[in-house]
């Protein structure tokens, strides 16, 4: 199950790709340059295109890693002994992948108080607060810490190679949100564990779009600003932050698993250091010079925005921006707005799909 995430594509995708496909021919370069989930960059893959994705988060890199870097499942050779260790097999059972054993292996790890146990579930004793914070139930928190653990250790072994351990950290992320005790995003908890929070965490394996076509494909991790300049492509797709909320704040947890590290933990939420993932985006006095950066730095003709109505900017100064370095063209339409928590915003927005051409 997928997460919710803030300015998600997942609603508009048929639109955006046609739109693409409108601009640029069959197996083009697109550069997805704020990639989020990464469901552009594999929708893209998917219809032939050579995709670059970028994004300044870790969990992101690891998402699109995920979506466009396997061309076969993953062995876990070097893991054997490992699986082994973890995992046996049941008489009746069919023969399941070896991807589909590494899975079971980590879901077998031994339970640990440790970092998540301590930080993020009710029976937890954080280093900075006196009250407990209740991300995830005490259980499915010690596991995490124990999954984590195993990853730890297969690392310093080099048992895992680049690609599969940016996978098992993807499910891992994507098995501990189906159980996360939150409302949408992590900027908070909720007080009691409700609904799937109360379920046991259990990792499954991604299915994995298998193409031979991985050379064609590159994944960056890097501010927008300053990666644009090594990109050269037929078109530039941008999903930038539309407004003050910063995703290194809203998604701290999820960054912290796809690190593997254990930060301090600030305040009623458990905030790990973001600042080093502080996007200039979200700032209105410093989004007109981040975008400048990017189109003065980029190799291509052609760049496609997604923006919305809620922008920093209005849709007036915002084409006021763009106008200098090409011709502005603008589709607009209407879907159901994002909401993390009760909210005095109306319930349907208006999103822009812009054209910049040059």
């Amino acid at each position: 199950m997928g997460y919710r995430y803030i300015g998600s594509k997942s609603k508009i995708i048929d639109v955006l790709l046609k739109k693409i496909g409108d601009i640029v021919p069959e197996g083009a370069h697109v550069a997805d340059l704020m990639t989020g989930t990464a469901t552009v960059s594999m929708e893209l893959r998917k219809l032939g295109y050579k995709v670059t994705a970028n994004d300044l988060m870790t969990y992101s890199y690891h998402h699109a890693v995920s979506g466009l870097k396997f061309s076969k499942l993953p062995t876990f050779q070097r893991a054997r002994d490992f699986v082994e260790q973890y995992y046996k097999p049941k008489e009746n059972e069919s023969s399941p992948t070896h991807y589909q054993m590494m899975i079971n292996a980590l879901n077998n790890s031994k339970p640990i108080k440790g970092y998540f146990w301590k930080e993020f579930s009710l029976s937890g004793k954080p280093s900075n607060t006196d009250k407990p914070r209740n991300y995830y139930s005490s259980e499915n928190a010690a596991k995490i810490d124990g999954i984590r653990a195993n990853i730890e250790k297969l690392t310093k072994n080099k048992a895992l190679t680049h690609n599969e351990k940016s996978l098992i950290l993807h499910d891992l992320i994507m098995g501990t949100n189906d159980v996360a005790n939150i409302a949408g995003t992590y900027g908070h908890h909720m007080a009691n564990l409700v609904g799937r929070a109360k379920d046991t965490l259990n990792l499954y394996p991604s299915n994995l779009l298998l193409k031979n076509d991985v050379k064609n494909h590159t994944v960056l991790q890097g501010y927008a600003e300053e990666v644009s300049s090594k990109i050269s492509c037929d078109i530039c797709y941008i999903d930038p932050p539309y407004m003050k909320r910063q995703y290194a704040a809203n998604y701290h947890i999820l960054e912290t698993l796809a690190r593997g590290d254990e930060p301090e933990a600030i305040g009623v939420s458990g905030l790990r250091p973001w600042r080093d993932q502080y996007s200039n985006f979200c700032t209105k006095t410093k989004i007109r010079d981040s975008f400048r950066l990017i189109f003065n730095n980029m190799k291509t003709n052609n760049f496609l925005i997604s923006y919305s109505e809620d922008g920093l900017l209005s849709i007036e100064d915002f084409v006021e921006l763009l106008s200098p370095f090409g011709d502005v063209y603008i589709d607009e339409f209407v879907h159901k707005r994002f909401k993390s928590n009760s909210s005095h915003l109306k319930n349907h927005l208006t999103e822009y799909l812009i054209h910049l051409n040059r």
